[in-house]
């Protein structure tokens, strides 16, 4: 089975808080759950689609040339699903405020402190965002 590629929004503002989203309770992946901006890829490299779904997600507009990769998870969500190589990528730099523009799948926007992240987050997240304060660039989820 071969592996889709899932693209991921890593913001943090001066205080040092991470951006994530609420997923409207009726969406078909994760309702109700706190998760990055996030979007999988297409025919499209996975900076244009990152770059993309950060404006129609968010309204944020993000140059591709302040975009990094920061880490990435290998995950699986289901017994015998889909392995997706999760890609979590920073922008150091961004313009606008985060808006919901896709009331369907997200239902507000919040900063959230990397101490104090919500109970409710989507596992792969959680687990990106302890590797990422660890200061790992890899780590495996659901296998």
């Amino acid at each position: 089975m071969l592996n889709g590629i899932g693209v991921h929004l890593h913001l943090e503002d001066d205080e040092g808080r991470v951006l994530l989203g609420l997923r409207h309770p009726d969406s078909a992946y994760a309702g109700n759950t706190w998760h990055y901006l996030a979007g999988k890829c297409e025919q499209e490299s996975a900076v244009t689609c990152l770059v993309w779904e950060a404006r129609e997600e968010a309204g944020l507009v993000i140059d591709p040339a302040d975009v990094e990769l920061l880490h990435v998870v290998h995950a699986v969500d289901t017994p015998g699903g889909q392995p997706l190589m999760q890609l979590v990528f920073r922008a150091r730099r961004w313009q606008g405020v985060p808006q919901v523009l896709e009331t369907d799948k997200c239902l507000t926007w919040r900063w959230w402190p990397p101490h104090a992240l919500p109970e409710r987050l989507v596992p792969y997240t959680r687990t990106a965002l302890t590797a990422i304060a660890e200061g790992r660039t890899y780590s495996q989820w659901g296998w």
